[in-house]
């Protein structure tokens, strides 16, 4: 999954309280789908998923937030729902499942209806702590990969208040290589979404190999916006290697098992001060997580409380890392890549 063809600027975060919540998440989605040149048919699929989500946000958890993205894979269009609430949580998500399984008096159709209409749907509740449920649903068949070793995720957001978002990501796979960019445009709105979509254009179209040579290249290129934080880690799952460099404060740690390896950036803004650019090598675990974040995300973040999370798809974990360590109203990125299922 990669974000959509513009680089992942078509994304939205909608606060869900009560009805007009219920109503302003599915104007959202449908407009996203609308740019994103769904069919009738598939929008109305985005429209039920979202719906029902919302919904059981204000009817199971007294509010929560739906975080919206447009993505793309193999060419195809999609759409992805984060459901994020704080709530009592699902004790028993199997049950939950069940069409006629209610909790608030109502029909009970709600994650069954979501689990039947989302091309990818997943999970995550814990009792006590809430709910993050993941939904994707594509503009037409996507092909299967089943050389895809490596899934990437996301939850991304703009700061409050703004439209637009300076925070975002782009995923290149390249002779089986994983090669990820996150990257931080300074300031807030606008100015800072153009030097992202800058940097995003410029990774995906540079001829350069390597994170520190395509770091290098978007530090050139970005010298005639507000600047950037950026990022670049390229993973490679046959020599089990990660290669990363990253310039400003854009956060990335390697999981795995009961270890967390902090990776290494240099201070400077990419297109107007960077005394070094340089690349880290690291082994890359069979049974790893990579998890990159712009400082929209607290530093101190932590899964250790979330028990079998990181065998789940890596946009629910980038989900219960968004909800939970937040700083609140700063534009937010977070990617997180761990290998598929076999």
């Amino acid at each position: 999954m990669y974000p959509s063809p513009d680089g992942g600027s078509r994304e939205a975060s909608v606060g869900v309280a009560d009805a007009s919540g219920v109503s302003a998440a599915r104007r959202c989605a449908a407009a996203l789908t609308r740019g994103a040149g769904f069919g009738e048919t598939e929008a109305g699929r985005v429209a039920i998923v979202v719906t029902e989500a919302a919904t059981n946000l204000v009817k199971h958890s007294a509010g929560g937030e739906i975080l919206l993205q447009a993505v793309s894979t193999a060419s195809v269009a999609g759409l992805e729902m984060l459901a994020l609430d704080r709530g009592r949580g699902i004790p028993n998500v199997t049950e939950a499942l069940r069409d006629g399984y209610s909790t608030a008096g109502s029909p009970g159709t709600g994650l069954g209806a979501m689990s039947r209409q989302a091309d990818v749907w997943d999970i995550y509740s814990v009792p006590g702590k809430g709910t993050v449920v993941l939904a994707q649903v594509w503009a037409a068949p996507v092909p299967q990969n089943g050389g895809e070793r490596i899934r990437v995720g996301a939850a991304c957001a703009p700061g409050f208040g703004e439209d637009v978002s300076g925070d975002g990501w782009l995923v290149i796979r390249r002779h089986g290589c994983v090669t990820i960019l996150v990257v931080d445009g300074l300031g807030h709105g606008p100015v800072a979404a153009d030097a992202r979509h800058e940097a995003v254009r410029i990774f995906r179209g540079s001829a350069a190999r390597g994170p520190a040579q395509l770091v290098a290249a978007i530090h050139a290129g970005l010298r005639g916006t507000r600047g950037a934080a950026v990022a670049v880690a390229e993973i490679d799952p046959d020599r089990g290697r990660l290669m990363f460099c990253g310039l400003g404060n854009i956060g990335a740690a390697v999981l795995a098992d009961v270890e967390t390896r902090h990776l290494v950036s240099y201070n400077g803004t990419a297109g107007h001060a960077a005394r070094k650019i340089d690349e880290f090598t690291y082994p890359w675990p069979a049974n790893g997580i990579l998890v990159q974040h712009t400082d929209g995300l607290s530093s101190h973040w932590s899964l250790e409380a979330y028990p079998g999370l990181t065998a789940r798809h890596p946009s629910l974990v980038a989900g219960v890392l968004y909800r939970d360590f937040k700083r609140g109203r700063d534009d937010v990125a977070v990617i997180v890549a761990s290998g598929a299922p076999a």
